[in-house]
């Protein structure tokens, strides 16, 4: 059980931040952009901390209250629970 939330958890990061590269380079491309939702909902589902790193690696939606408040207390939520958890 514990090896599944492992590879869950580095899966997740993985597609929380590849999400944010991706909607990083469409938004400079101007084309159609992955909905701000479906980035704080990884966030949500245990990417915090890729999408925390996707932040400052394409300084993407730093400036958006959203996501500088939510990622962050996610990112803290997320290690308060894996800490318990272990």
């Amino acid at each position: 059980m514990l090896q599944f939330a492992i590879i869950y958890l580095i899966m997740i990061n993985l597609i929380a931040f590849i999400t944010y590269g991706i909607d990083k380079w469409k938004a400079r491309y101007h084309r159609w952009r992955i909905p701000e939702a479906t980035l704080i909902l990884l966030a949500v589902t245990g990417g915090a901390l890729g999408a925390f790193i996707g932040m400052k690696v394409f300084r993407h939606k730093t400036q958006h209250w959203k996501f500088k408040i939510l990622v962050p207390l996610l990112l803290v939520l997320w290690m308060v629970v894996i800490g318990y958890l272990i």
